[in-house]
């Protein structure tokens, strides 16, 4: 009876859990993941991304929009100003994306530099 009513209670102790996992998640996005003391937001990576295809489409022919970095991604804080350009096509990436590097991270366990590679598209031209 104790066992049976144990079990019972690790299934709803389960199903809790995994609600608020549930709702914690669908209430993350880019637009709430900021930086901090120890992390980079992906927010302002994405920022960045966004202000070097808006100067590279005021001084070039193709127009690009930027989209959303990997969700997945997690990197420390960067120490210095964050820079960008164009992913090298060397590095193998089946489509187009802007690189933003962080040469420079703050005193961590992980790593002392970072980039993230945040995906773009040619905008469409409607008649």
């Amino acid at each position: 009876m104790a066992i049976e009513r144990a079990s019972k209670l690790r299934s709803i102790l389960v199903a809790a859990t995994l609600s608020a996992c549930i709702l914690c998640l669908t209430s993350w996005s880019i637009e709430t993941d900021r930086s901090t003391e120890l992390k980079h937001g992906l927010f302002e990576i994405r920022e960045e991304a966004r202000r070097f295809v808006a100067q590279e489409n005021a001084s070039e022919h193709e127009q690009w929009n930027v989209l959303e970095p990997n969700a997945k991604v997690l990197v420390p804080r960067c120490a210095v100003p964050l820079q960008t350009q164009w992913t090298p096509k060397s590095l193998g990436r089946s489509k187009p994306s802007v690189m933003v590097v962080c040469p420079d991270a703050v005193p961590n366990a992980v790593m002392k530099r970072w980039d993230v590679h945040v995906p773009v598209e040619r905008k469409t031209h409607h008649p």
